[in-house]
C-alpha cells in the first residue's frame, strides 16, 4: 500500500474517531438533564470528572502507564483542566440557567472560530487557510439550521449569560490548542491527568456550595452521572487527547458542529421525531464544514 493510500486510511480512522466524539459528548447534554434532576450542577460535575478521573487512572495502569513525575508537566495539566472541563462547564451550567439550551448550542459551537484567529494571529502552531476559515463559517450556519433560526431571536436579551456561554467556547478552543503541548504523553496520561487536577478542584467547591452529603440523588440520576462519567467524559477525552494529536487544534475543535447533528439524530432513534428540509440541509452545512477543516492541504 503507498504512504498516500495509508494516509487516506489514516485519516478515515481519525474522522470516524472525531463523529464516535462528537457522539459521546453530543449525548452528554441527555445524561445532564437525567443527572441534574437530584443532583446540583456543581455535585454534578464533581462527580463527572473525579469518577472520569478514577476510570481513567484504571486504564492507564491496564496500559503500564505512569502519571508523570515533574512539576512542570503538572502545572501544564492544571491549565488544561481548566480551559478543557473545570471553567467551561460550570459557566455552561450556569448560563444555561438563562439562556435557551437552542441558544446555548449555537453559540457552544463558536470554538473553531476561536481557534482559528488564535492560530492565525497569534499562535500560528498550525496551517490556517481560507477553506478552513470557510469550512468554520459553514458548520456554525448548519448548527443554525439545525437548532433553527428562532434560536437567535433570544440572542442579546441574556447577555451577561450568552457571553458567558461563548466565553466558555473561547476555553474550549484554547484547551484546543493548548492541549498540544503534551506530545511528550500518551492520549491516556494526559486524560488521567487532567481530570485529577479538574477533581481536586471541583470537589472542594461542591463541598462548600451544595454540601452533597444532605443530598438524596435518585438511582436513576446516579446511573446517568456514571454514564456521563465513564463514556461521556473519561473515554471521550481518551479521543479527544488523539485527536489534538492527529487531526490538529482546528480539527478536534470542529466535532462541536456534529454535536448538534448527534441531538437531533438522538431525537429521531429515541423519539421518533422527523427531520425537515431546514434541518437536513443543517446537517449537510455541518459535515461539509467538518470536511473542510480537516481536509489535507494539497501539496
Amino acid at each position: 500500500m503507498s504512504a498516500t493510500a495509508d494516509k487516506a486510511s489514516n485519516l478515515k480512522i481519525e474522522i470516524l474517531l472525531l463523529g464516535l466524539l462528537a457522539l459521546l459528548w453530543g449525548s452528554s447534554y441527555l445524561f445532564i438533564k437525567v443527572a441534574v434532576a437530584t443532583i446540583p450542577p456543581f455535585t454534578l460535575i464533581a462527580m463527572r470528572v473525579s469518577i472520569a478521573g478514577l476510570f481513567l487512572l484504571v486504564v492507564m495502569w491496564g496500559q503500564g502507564a505512569r502519571l508523570p513525575a515533574d512539576g512542570r508537566t503538572w502545572r501544564l495539566l492544571l491549565v488544561q483542566a481548566f480551559f478543557t472541563s473545570a471553567a467551561p462547564w460550570t459557566m455552561v451550567a450556569w448560563g444555561q440557567q438563562y439562556v435557551d439550551s437552542a441558544l446555548v448550542g449555537v453559540l457552544n459551537s463558536t470554538s473553531p472560530i476561536f481557534v482559528f484567529f488564535i492560530t492565525f494571529f497569534f499562535i500560528r502552531h498550525e496551517a490556517m487557510s481560507g477553506r478552513k476559515l470557510a469550512g468554520a463559517l459553514l458548520g456554525i450556519a448548519g448548527v443554525v439550521l439545525i437548532v433553527g433560526v428562532d434560536a437567535l431571536r433570544g440572542l442579546g436579551q441574556e447577555v451577561a449569560a450568552q457571553l458567558t456561554v461563548l466565553f466558555a467556547a473561547l476555553l474550549y478552543g484554547v484547551a484546543a490548542i493548548h492541549g498540544k503541548r503534551f506530545s511528550h504523553l500518551s492520549p491516556t496520561v494526559t486524560a488521567a491527568g487532567t481530570m485529577l487536577c479538574a477533581t481536586a478542584c471541583l470537589v472542594p467547591l461542591s463541598l462548600l456550595i451544595d454540601r452533597p452529603w444532605t443530598l438524596s440523588p435518585s438511582p436513576v440520576s446516579l446511573l446517568a452521572a456514571a454514564a456521563l462519567a465513564i463514556f461521556c467524559t473519561g473515554g471521550a477525552l481518551l479521543i479527544y487527547f488523539r485527536l489534538v494529536r492527529t487531526l490538529g487544534s482546528m480539527g478536534v475543535a470542529s466535532q462541536a458542529y456534529l454535536r448538534a447533528g448527534v441531538s437531533v439524530m438522538l431525537g429521531v432513534i429515541i423519539l421518533g421525531e422527523q427531520i425537515t428540509v431546514v434541518v437536513g440541509l443543517g446537517l449537510l452545512a455541518a459535515v461539509l464544514g467538518v470536511a473542510a477543516i480537516n481536509m489535507p492541504a494539497r501539496r
